[in-house]
């Protein structure tokens, strides 16, 4: 579970993972600390089949009393987050654009433990009132060979 202080709150999600969702799909997810233990880099990659590479860069900043992450895939996707921890769970939200609509987006980490942890894609089409469930992962920890 992350830690009492802010800037550690994403400690939970360090290490090598290997990530499953839908129907047996799976990939891997790479979670290290990186300039002097400041960022947090992730490098996820989708196995064939899933068609999705992407990274992720996040920091904690003080000032704004938050986390902030910046995500870009190979898909062409590219989002800026904000959020932290809320309970026992870990959010992190943007706002976007579909269909020229505005919409909410977020992703929630909940069920962390040390060696797994649930992780959901969710939409909100009335600006964070109701969400709906876009796609779930699993998250298990990699084993050291």
């Amino acid at each position: 579970m992350p830690t009492d202080s802010p800037s550690h709150a994403l400690d939970f999600w360090h290490g090598d993972w290997i990530v499953s969702w839908g129907d047996g799909l799976t990939g891997t997810n790479r979670i290290e600390a990186i300039l002097g233990g400041a960022v947090i880099r992730e490098s996820f990659d989708g196995r064939p089949g899933a068609g999705l590479q992407g990274t992720s860069l996040s920091v904690y900043s003080p000032e704004l009393g938050c986390w902030r992450q910046t995500w870009a895939d190979s898909q062409g996707s590219y989002w800026a987050f904000t959020g932290g921890l809320e309970g026992d769970r870990f959010i992190l939200s943007t706002d976007d654009v579909k269909d020229g609509l505005p919409i909410k987006l977020r992703m929630v980490f909940y069920n962390i433990a040390p060696d797994s942890l649930d992780w959901d894609w969710e939409r909100s089409d009335d600006g964070g009132g109701t969400w709906s469930l876009q796609w779930r992962l699993h998250y298990a920890r990699r084993s050291a060979s």
